[in-house]
């Protein structure tokens, strides 16, 4: 792959949009307003951190991709979702953001391990019913606990997500296995969140782990459970994503039944946070 291709796919999966605010250092969470709370909370084992804010009746769960937080990943939904509509939570997946410890490590079924977490979450929070907005990683995650827990789950949002893992995927995804090859730009917020070993670490283990996926015949993540999948399902898609081919949507959306797919033609795999706006004008007529 050239190397220009692979710098596309870092700025993709690493969350960086063009103007985006620098990632936050681990610590306090980010405020976005007086009116966002964080906090964490004992589930399965490990605290798990999130940030919860609006008074709605329809609750939502955001559910970030590698390496990232409700704070790095979910800015514009946190600040400018409606919050008379929906209560928002948005968490930190065991291991990423501020629910450190446990490390992150990525055993076979991390993410089905994932949905289990964020289900118990929501259920610690006193949520009975809840919608899942579920981006990259955390839209396999989504995908999956929508199919496993049909019956918590109100509707489903998802993209830059992939229900198998191809050959061309794994060729991407080992073109950023050595953080020491990333460009400072895109390196710095990430060592100045989880310091250069854990963030080097982490990396090469998601790349290990998800690339293992690949070694199945048809690489199978969740292909599956997806004809399980029964809430209103709305996937999208940019076009222009380096890093998720667009027959992966194309996928998900012909084996969920009712579901919609929207392609956006100037998108690529940060468009919730490039194009925010619009974004969130779409998912919200959705969740409605």
């Amino acid at each position: 792959m050239a190397w220009r291709s692979v710098g596309l796919a870092l700025r993709a999966l690493l969350q960086l949009p063009a103007r985006a605010a620098p990632l936050t250092p681990r610590g306090p969470a980010a405020s976005y307003g007086t009116s966002i709370k964080s906090a964490k909370i004992q589930v399965n084992g490990v605290h798990l951190h999130y940030q919860q804010t609006g008074e709605g009746s329809h609750a939502v769960l955001l559910l970030p991709g590698m390496l990232g937080s409700g704070q790095t990943d979910f800015g514009p939904q946190l600040k400018t979702m409606n919050k008379q509509l929906f209560t928002i939570v948005a968490w930190d997946p065991r291991g990423y953001g501020q629910s450190i410890p446990p490390f992150r490590d990525f055993p076979p079924d991390f993410f089905e391990r994932d949905a289990k977490d964020a289900v118990d979450l929501m259920q610690a929070l006193q949520f009975k019913k809840f919608s899942l907005l579920g981006w990259s990683d955390g839209g396999i995650t989504a995908l999956i606990a929508a199919a496993k827990y049909p019956t918590l789950i109100h509707k489903l949002v998802v993209w830059g997500a992939n229900a198998s893992v191809t050959q061309e995927d794994v060729r991407i995804y080992h073109g950023i296995r050595d953080v020491s090859k990333w460009s400072e730009k895109v390196k710095k917020p990430l060592e100045e969140m989880y310091g250069h070993k854990y963030f080097a670490k982490t990396c090469e283990d998601w790349v290990d782990g998800i690339s293992r996926f690949a070694e199945k015949s048809d690489g199978n993540i969740c292909q599956e459970l997806l004809p399980d999948i029964k809430c209103p399902t709305f996937i999208i898609h940019g076009e222009k994503d380096p890093l998720v081919p667009q027959a992966h949507a194309e996928y998900i959306h012909k084996h969920i039944k009712g579901s919609r797919l929207l392609l956006m033609p100037e998108g690529k795999h940060n468009l919730h946070l490039r194009f925010a706006e619009d974004f969130n004008r779409q998912v919200e007529d959705f969740l409605q």
